[in-house]
């Protein structure tokens, strides 16, 4: 059977977890490491068999899958099938009101886009699962200056874990498996987050991020519900007439409202606005599990929630699909905005992940349908997150570099360092370059698709989002001067601190991986293997015919380039006076973009004033009062019975033979009455 090696993808990275979450921490660290590192890179190994093997051999020999006219909301034809390697029953929900059978089954499906990320997310997890070699031993050692033990066998069985979650979401044959893994996905960032668990702020942050996920998840559940009760599948292919369904009950709210639910869902694992409050808070974990969750895992489910849903949401909510797009649009500008005075680098790459996840939903949202310039969101939103989860987690990477050397996340201790850290610099540079939109490197051919897509849908949303491309060079650069350029904090007092010095191999290695990649990632031709109707789409930019690229991508890069410049002249030399000149001229705005416009402050107050008194005070007061005062009022009473009637068991004979007596009479007069 084709593919039939593929239950190991999920198999292998949960045995990984069992084995070392019960044994690891009798085997010496290393051994741990290994086991891990040796499990994920067969993953990637079988990941990219699978790959070559679906588009190279089996879009191209086997039959492509029905073809099926769009109008009627099902799939056109292509060359790439969906293939479903295994699918058995596991619940029987009864009938639907379609009259249908309601299954929840469990199974593995491969798709164009759910091909694409079993390679990214082993990519990235593979490389993590290496650098964390050297990165968790130095943290180690930290921590055990502090007085306990951190857990490194913990640690890689954490990553084995969310690892195979987010496999067994991108591969569910079904909404309801993709939620089972979805929660899943929500458990292991709870660990990993939390996972320096003496650190009351890593606590903090980890539950912030489970209880503001479960909260969208909610949304998620609610509109999976509605979705399988009036299509009558869990299934992501459409398989009713839309003609049916347009005639059930309310079927012209429903399935929007069903399907913007899940985007709520979606929304909250992606951080889009204002759902996105945990995830900058979510670096207090250790720096590779921020690369895994900001690269390959976490927030890009939301997008693939989306992407899955595409040929469903154009068929029966393509307005609808409008408003992701704007969701999409604002929270890029914040975000981008946020990071331009973000003094911590990984809080300041946290914002950058929020801009670029709400890139890829504006391209899906600005999609108006399967084929032709409509379709070019879809391909370009997929091509921008496989770019960006290799130049993502190349920059997370190189920053948990520095904070290892510099011991500290904030810039104002760096400075300089391309002179200690030329490897990391490089590769740092090149991280930027791509996330700038600079050809040759990745980000140019995916983001300029987006930026294209959205001229497509409206002029306005893109000059819009051409803007907020110039906003994420002028951010990324100046993160870049401050880190590596300027004013060494080390050479201020040689003395006193730690001399800076490049990291070992295990940590630059995957940095030269990813960074190759970064580089080179661009040209795949991308549009041949994933489209929104299956079809081969070239990418015009892909071509080195400079005088053929269109007005959008000429303004594109020119705008990239203002932003560079901007950053160059007020941050390379370290001595510039204008960022202090602009901080001093406009305090209330630094100030407001430095706490994030107050949208965590705002929840605070919405949850500890409105929900904490409004609601959880007065549940309480119902639960103290109301519902313990019955249970306590049922144990008085009985306590009060028991008592009452307790001198009937006196144990004095006389007294009973008494009572026999009279009850003997009493029941002898009334049965001679009656």
């Amino acid at each position: 059977m084709e593919y039939s090696y593929s239950f190991l993808i999920l198999l292998l990275p949960l045995l990984s977890f069992l084995l070392l979450g019960l044994c690891g921490m009798k085997m010496k660290k290393p051994v741990a490491g290994c086991i891990g590192t040796a499990v994920l890179l067969t993953l990637w190994a079988m990941s990219l068999y699978t790959a070559y093997k679906y588009f190279f051999y089996t879009g191209h020999v086997m039959t492509p899958f029905e073809e099926v006219d769009v109008v009627n909301g099902r799939l056109a034809s292509g060359v790439y099938p969906t293939l479903t390697v295994f699918n058995f029953t596991w619940l029987d929900f009864g009938k639907t009101i379609l009259g249908t059978e309601l299954l929840f089954k469990i199974g593995f499906r491969l798709t164009p886009i759910s091909v694409m990320m079993l390679v990214v997310i082993t990519t990235v997890s593979s490389m993590v699962h290496i650098y964390s070699f050297g990165y968790m031993a130095e943290r180690d050692e930290n921590y055990k200056k502090e007085g306990y033990e951190h857990g490194f066998q913990r640690f890689y069985a954490f990553l084995s874990l969310f690892t195979m979650s987010m496999l067994g979401l991108v591969v569910a044959t079904n909404l309801f498996q993709m939620y089972m893994f979805w929660e899943l996905v929500g458990v292991c960032s709870y660990l990993l987050i939390g996972f320096y668990y003496p650190k009351h702020e890593a606590v903090h942050a980890s539950k912030k991020a489970f209880i503001v996920t479960r909260f969208a998840d909610l949304f998620f559940l609610f509109g999976i519900l509605f979705y399988s009760f009036y299509v009558g599948t869990f299934s992501y292919d459409l398989n009713v007439d839309q003609a049916v369904v347009s005639n059930l009950p309310g079927a012209a709210w429903v399935l929007p409202m069903a399907l913007f639910f899940m985007f709520i869902g979606g929304a909250g694992k992606s951080a889009m606005f204002p759902l996105h409050i945990w995830l900058p808070d979510a670096m207090e974990g250790p720096t590779p599990v921020s690369a895994l969750i900001h690269a390959a895992t976490m927030v890009v489910a939301g997008v693939f929630q989306v992407a899955s849903l595409f040929p469903i949401w154009i068929a029966f909510a393509p307005e609808t699909l409008h408003y992701v797009a704007y969701i999409g649009a604002f929270t890029a500008f914040y975000a981008a905005a946020v990071a331009c005075a973000q003094s911590d680098i990984k809080r300041c790459l946290a914002f950058s992940t929020i801009s670029q996840i709400a890139y890829m939903l504006v391209a899906l949202g600005v999609s108006t349908s399967l084929e032709g310039h409509g379709g070019v969101g879809y391909m370009a939103s997929m091509f921008h997150l496989f770019t960006h989860a290799m130049f993502k987690a190349l920059l997370f990477l190189c920053s948990g570099a520095i904070i290892v050397i510099i011991g500290s996340n904030f810039k104002q201790y760096m400075g300089g360092l391309h002179k200690y850290m030329p490897i990391t610099n490089v590769c740092f540079l090149i991280g930027c370059l791509a996330i700038s939109g600079i050809p040759p490197f990745a980000g140019f051919f995916s983001k300029d698709e987006i930026v294209a897509a959205c001229f497509h849908f409206s002029p306005y949303m893109g000059y819009f989002m051409t803007l907020v491309s110039g906003m994420t060079a002028f951010y990324m650069f100046r993160l870049y001067y401050v880190i590596f350029w300027g004013n060494s904090y080390y050479e201020q007092d040689p003395d006193s601190r730690r001399r800076p010095q490049e990291v070992p191999f295990v940590m630059w290695g995957p940095l030269v991986f990813l960074a190759i990649i970064s580089v080179f990632a661009g040209m795949i031709p991308f549009g041949h293997f994933v489209s929104a109707n299956g079809l081969s789409e070239d990418i015009a930019l892909q071509t080195f015919q400079f005088w053929t690229w269109s007005p959008v991508a000429w303004t594109s890069i020119a705008v990239a380039i203002v932003g560079i410049g901007l950053a160059t002249w007020m941050y390379k030399s370290g001595t510039n006076p204008a960022p202090d000149m602009l901080q001093k001229r406009m305090p209330a705005l630094h100030r407001a973009a430095l706490n994030r416009f107050y949208i965590d402050d705002a929840w605070q107050f919405f949850t500890h004033k409105v929900v904490f008194r409004c609601f959880s005070i007065p549940i309480a007061w119902f639960d103290r009062h109301v519902i313990d005062g019955m249970f306590n009022f049922s144990a008085w009473a009985t306590q009060e019975a028991g008592e009452s009637i307790r001198p009937w068991q006196s144990g004095d004979v006389r007294q009973y033979a008494v009572w026999f007596l009279t009850g003997s009479v009493a029941l002898t007069l009334i049965l001679l009455c009656i």
